[in-house]
Parts: C-alpha cells; structure tokens; sequence
C-alpha cells in the first residue's frame, strides 16, 4: 500500500491521545487501520505544558496504532485548541495584471497569501484563512470564481488565530516523537467535517464539541463555516466539582461521572444511594445520585450558557443567520447522560448527538463510531481531502490554461463569418435593387 494513500490524524487533547491511521475505500469511506491511545498527561486545558510527558504520551498512542495497523507512522496532522484560539473576520482583494485572462488556483492562493500577512497582536500566528464567498468585478455571492473572467478579486475570510509559542509547543512535541507535522488544524474544524453533513452546513448548524480541557464551537451557514470558538471549560471540571463536592479522589470522581451521572437532577430519587471504598480501610461513602446530578448539572449549565452565548453573538435570532439544523453534540462530554434533553431545554434548539459513522465503512467497529473519536476521524479525513484537492487543483490549472485558446479560437470565428457574409449580402440585395430599377425605367419608357 502507498504511502501517499494513507493519512495520520492526531488528536493531542486534555485526557487522551489519539493516533488513527486511516484510508478511502472504493465507495469513498473512511477506512480505519489503526488506531492507538494514551493518556494524555503533559496537556492542560488543549495547551502543552509539559514536553516531556507530551512526547511519551504522543510515541505510546503511535506505536499502539504502528502495531495494530503493521505501518510505519512518518506524517501527521495534528489537532489545535485552547484558550489562546479567537477568530475574526477580514475582507480583502486583489487586481489582477490581466482581465482577459480567467482567475485559476494562483489568484486565490495570492489573495489567501495576502491575508496570511496581516498583522496580528504580539506573539500571535495565522493558523487558518478560510474564504467564505468571493466577488468578482464587484458581482457578489460567488463560491468558486475560478475559470471566470474578472480584474478585481474580493473575498471575505474567517480568520483562525492563535498564540506562537503554543503552536510551536505542539510542532516540538510531535518532531521530539520522530515524526513529520504535516498539517495543523484547527479541532472543532475536523470534528465538523466528522459529524456533520453537507445538508446541516447549509440549513445552518453549531458544533459543539465537549472535550475534556475545553468545550469548542463550529457554526456552519449556507455550507460556509461563519464562527468559532473554543471555550476553557470541558469534563475535567465536572470531574473536578465531584471530586470536591463528594470528598473523594480524581478516579472515583471520573468513574461516578461516567457510570452514574446525569445532566438532569430530576431524573434521580433521592433514596438512589451509590456506596465508595474508603481509602486504606477507612468508611465507605455514601452519595446519593441525586446530589451528584446536582453537581454535575450546576456545571454543565455553565458551560452550556458560555456556548449560547458565542451563538448568540454570531447573531441566530436573526432570521437571516437562523440555525435551522439546531445544535449537534459531540466529543467524549456528549456521552453524559440526558444532556441533549439540558441543551434544548437552555436553548430551544433541536439537538442531536453527532457520530463519525456516516462517513466511516460499514466494518468499522462499535469503539471508532463514538463521539469520542470524532477530532482524529476528522482529522484523518481533512488530511485526505487535502492531498485529493491538491490533485484537482492541478489537473483544473491544466484545463484553464487550455480554455482560452478554445474559447478566443471559437469567438473568432464567430466574429469572422458575419464579416465575409455581410458583404455578399450587400451586392446581392444591390443587384435586386438596380434590375427593378431598370425594369421600372424601361416601363415608363415603353409608355412614353
């Protein structure tokens, strides 16, 4: 199997690390090949803040995924969050030399490159330019000007920031591991492209992707991505509330959450009673499940609210900005118990739970289709994508260059045969003219 064929994807998040080796089929699903995981110790909050346990974390998930897949992992893309991540919008243009040439991938690339240039507050980098819609000309509501003619380009872009030394902790951290940074991309962008279908990007979506250090936002409208946001908040503070709320250790606190929890206090009966050992041969706990939901719901309504209200600021009471395809919920917080049921009832929107199954093969096993999984399924996908549109890019250059010569050939033709036909028919309609003439002049003769 060729390298090229094949891509990386790893999720260097708060709780765990995920290396997933994947590959197209021939029905175009993912197919997965290996898959490797490790706790994530050195992260805090999806920013690194020790190298040393990041690197040990990163070689155990891939040599996990090299064992099980038999490949060797030389290239990766890697996932990016964290407080340090803001987005913005920008707009900007170019003119183009030449009018009457059409616009190819370089012109976009040029007005990408552009905005890649401006400058950003001190100790901050561009990670991603994405371009919403184009005009040309002054002619709005383009999606993909190439192959059109035009002089003035202009797009609007959304702008992902985020903090140098960040970006390059994570760029260290994967070289020290032995391997090649093919691409950094931005998480909740790889979870959406994971989960969500190109019929919820159009109807107007927001992505909320529950990790443990932070929860992050997508909003998709008209298929465009229109916002992003990574709020520093995930599962981790939930655990934290419990271990603190309840008195009892971090791993206690983790399991109480995920075999017991519930979003919704109201769910429990106050005399449902769940017993933990004591440590070193002291008493066993009691706690009642209804006092830990209390806890667990304090915490998430919180978080929720924050997310709202990044949605809000997006502007979905307009009704031109409506998210019609409501809210969907992915990453290993989703999992929690009745959350869909607090989502819609704090925000009115419909909510589902988002799973990477629609575009994984049907032999895909039960633990790669979770929510847990979404950010490395996207990623691996985003990084086959590229490669692919790469290939398109440069067979489309080829066609634009030819179509000129086709199209100005076919014109002058055009142009040409009226010329050579307006003439004749000149002289034609003037010899009619000159033989009436004639006969009408020879008829008042013979009448004289």
């Amino acid at each position: 199997m060729e390298q090229k064929d094949i891509a990386v994807g790893l999720d260097i998040g708060t709780t765990k690390i995920v290396a997933m080796i994947g590959r197209y089929n021939e029905y175009h699903k993912l197919e997965i090949l290996g898959i490797g995981k490790s706790k994530s110790l050195g992260v805090h909050r999806g920013v690194v803040n020790n190298i040393t346990q990041t690197i040990q974390s990163i070689q155990q998930a891939v040599q996990e995924a090299e064992s099980v897949s038999g490949m060797k992992i030389e290239d990766v893309v890697v996932g990016i969050a964290g407080q340090h991540i803001r987005s913005l919008q920008h707009s900007d243009y170019i003119t183009r030399p030449d009018a009457d040439e059409v616009i190819g991938p370089k012109d976009i690339d040029t007005l990408c490159n552009q905005v890649h240039k401006l400058v950003m507050l001190p100790g901050e980098e561009i990670i991603h330019v994405l371009p919403q819609e184009y005009k040309v000309d002054g002619q709005a509501e383009i999606t993909q000007p190439i192959g059109m003619y035009g002089g003035r380009l202009e797009a609007n872009f959304h702008v992902v920031v985020g903090q140098v030394s960040s970006i390059r902790n994570i760029g260290r951290c994967v070289k020290s591991a032995g391997l090649n940074l093919d691409k950094i991309t931005l998480e909740p962008l790889a979870s959406a492209n994971a989960v969500l279908s190109q019929e919820e990007k159009e109807a107007g979506v927001a992505l909320i992707d529950i990790g443990g250090g932070t929860t992050d936002l997508a909003i998709f409208k008209d298929g465009i991505i229109r916002h992003t946001a990574v709020i520093p908040f995930g599962g981790n503070v939930i655990t934290e509330d419990i271990k603190e709320g309840c008195s009892i250790i971090e791993k206690q606190a983790e399991l109480l959450k995920i075999k017991f929890g519930s979003a919704w206090p109201g769910e429990n009966k106050d005399n449902e009673i769940v017993s933990i050992p004591g440590l070193r041969g002291r008493e066993p706990k009691e706690i009642t499940l209804k006092n830990l939901s209390k806890i667990i719901h304090a915490r998430v309504v919180e978080i929720i609210e924050q997310v709202y209200l990044e949605i809000k600021n997006y502007g979905h009471e307009e009704q031109k900005k409506k998210l019609i395809a409501g809210i969907v919920l992915t990453g290993g917080g989703s999992q929690l118990k009745h959350l869909k049921q607090l989502v819609e009832y704090i925000t009115g929107m419909d909510t589902r739970i988002g799973y990477p199954n629609e575009h994984l093969a049907g032999d895909s096993d039960a633990e790669t289709t979770s929510p847990l999984y979404a950010t490395a399924v996207g990623l691996v996908m985003n990084s086959l994508e590229h490669r692919r549109n790469e290939v398109v890019e440069q067979q489309d250059t080829a066609v634009v260059e030819e179509e000129p010569v086709i199209q100005d050939s076919e014109i002058d033709d055009e142009i040409e045969e009226p010329q050579l036909q307006q003439p004749k028919e000149k002289k034609v309609r003037k010899s009619i003219f000159d033989t009436w003439a004639e006969k009408f002049k020879d008829f008042l003769d013979n009448a004289e």
